[in-house]
């Protein structure tokens, strides 16, 4: 009980980081009004994605998961978590320039990157 409240802490440590990264991401980029809305949701979102392994089971919490679902998930999770810890940066940064270049969006942007990022990994 004790390790759950500290990754929760933790993990809403983070996000208050990420809100102050991103919110000077905006601020930089001079967004106001619905794109700034929009711009500090994603950009949320994401940081709350790249959260490290440890922070699985707090990502499960967030999710409401209980019992059978919840172990699934944090497997998944950290399983997921491990191979990109294991996956070269540059690779990653290859997938999202090739995304980038196709000029790929949304889920189709990230089929295609957890695809190449798969191949990668895989040595294709």
């Amino acid at each position: 009980m004790k390790r759950l409240i500290a990754v929760l802490i933790s993990s809403f440590c983070l996000a208050g980081l990420a809100h102050a990264d991103c919110a000077s991401d905006a601020a930089a980029k001079k967004l106001s009004g619905a794109a700034k809305a929009s711009f500090l949701k994603k950009c949320e979102a994401d940081a709350k994605a790249a959260m490290p392994a440890g922070d699985c089971a707090a990502k499960a919490a967030d999710k409401k998961l209980k019992g059978a679902a919840k172990a699934s998930f944090i497997k998944k999770c950290e399983a997921d978590a491990k191979g990109m810890a294991a996956m070269p940066m540059d690779a990653k940064a290859q997938c999202e320039a090739k995304a980038a270049d196709k000029k790929l969006k949304g889920a189709a942007k990230n089929s295609f990157v957890k695809k190449c990022e798969a191949d990668a990994k895989a040595g294709k």
